[in-house]
């Protein structure tokens, strides 16, 4: 017997998901799965199949709300999971990123294909000592983080895999060769968050309070970011980072104090305001479509809706017993005629609920009263950049 205990898609959520008319409303629990094993630390969703991460060092797929497949990972809780094609990269707590490669003939199997940075490259670099850096009064080869990394991230157009780690920089790879290019000293604490947006834009989040937007230039050997400005200093750790690309890119914020600060692409960045729908550090942040969707250690998913410089809350999910770690998104292929997604969150409670949620779900008669609607004003956050809430302080922002 599988070790998952499966939730069916029928059972109701701790809040009631039915309407007066007996409708399911579209933001909605449809499934839950439950392990024992680990807290689950990371997620990610493609093609119909779901990888999850957790403590255990155990990478699992799913498919269907049922177990799939899995592969597990000598050492290293799993803290961020990436897909590029038939790859799928990992990255662990060990400061290692491992490389997983699918089975054309048998799609449920999943082979180690390598860790970066490789054993060649390190021992390659290891003979010069130029290659060396001071890391915390160590000395540390420039190619390899010398602490956890917490997150991944994709530039496919360029071919690029982007690494973020508590060890204060972001590292980049070329993933047809798994070389490292480039590692850019970006912030004063943990970088929690990384972003490799399609074109020039590299965002990073750091436990320092910061946001900086980096420009990459392409090289004939690699690599060059350089650092073009820093748009969000507070005193409360920044724990995630979210992109809007519809309708002009906005660029969202999740910090310790609870508070989601946002940027529009408009004069550099400037013009922005905040969200405030937790009432603890959110976590996790993920865009779909018009859609944000903010994970948090209040044990709550916040839906929020952007129009233009409005923003609308449009539910609050409730269902979880530990905070939510981490969320993934993919778009609702039975959905035909309106905007529809399928959200992934994980938790520290050890399971995953999978939810349906749309841009415009049907209003009902009376709401509970975890759906509130509510609208931000863009002008409403202060010009230079600081939030107004009382400050947590936090050397990672997790928890």
């Amino acid at each position: 017997m599988s070790p998952w205990n499966h939730t069916a898609p029928t059972d109701k959520p701790s809040w009631d998901p039915f309407d007066g008319n007996g409708q399911v409303p579209a933001n909605s629990l449809i499934g839950s799965l439950t392990r024992e094993e680990g807290h689950i630390y990371s997620l990610a969703a493609r093609d119909e199949l779901l990888y999850t991460g957790s403590d255990s060092k155990n990478i699992r797929v799913w498919k269907n709300l049922k177990e799939f497949s899995g592969f597990k990972s000598n050492s290293g809780l799993v803290k961020a999971i990436v897909i590029s094609g038939e790859k799928i990269f990992t990255g662990h707590q060990d400061g290692k990123i491992r490389v997983w490669k699918v089975s054309i003939k048998n799609p449920s199997f999943h082979k180690r294909a390598g860790t970066l940075p490789t054993l060649k490259d390190i021992l390659k670099s290891s003979f010069k000592p130029s290659n060396y850096i001071e890391v915390r009064r160590k000395r540390s080869l420039w190619i390899k983080h010398s602490d956890a990394v917490s997150c991944l991230s994709l530039n496919e157009e360029q071919g690029l895999l982007y690494s973020a780690s508590w060890d204060r920089t972001f590292k980049v790879w070329r993933i047809s060769d798994s070389k490292c290019l480039e590692s850019v000293n970006a912030h004063n604490d943990a970088v929690n968050s990384v972003i490799a947006s399609s074109g020039e834009m590299v965002f990073t989040g750091s436990a320092d309070g910061t946001v900086k937007l980096w420009k990459r230039e392409l090289l004939r050997k690699g690599t060059k970011h350089t650092l073009s400005q820093t748009i969000i200093q507070q005193e409360c750790a920044v724990t995630a980072l979210a992109i809007i690309t519809s309708a002009g890119p906005a660029l969202y914020c999740g910090s310790s104090d609870g508070v989601i600060t946002y940027r529009d692409n408009v004069k550099e960045f400037s013009q922005g305001g905040e969200l405030k729908g937790h009432k603890l550090a959110v976590l996790c942040l993920e865009a779909a479509g018009n859609l944000l969707i903010s994970g948090s250690a209040d044990k709550t998913i916040c839906i929020w809706r952007r129009d233009g410089k409005v923003h609308t809350s449009l539910s609050v999910l409730t269902g979880h017993t530990g905070p939510v770690k981490c969320l993934a998104v993919e778009k609702d292929n039975e959905s035909k005629k309106e905007q529809r997604w399928i959200v992934y969150s994980g938790s520290l409670d050890k399971s995953v609920k999978v939810w349906r949620v749309s841009e415009f779900p049907q209003v009902m008669p009376m709401q509970p009263k975890h759906q509130h609607q509510a609208s931000y004003d863009a002008e409403s956050f202060a010009k230079d950049g600081r939030t107004k809430s009382t400050s947590i302080h936090s050397r990672s922002g997790t928890y």
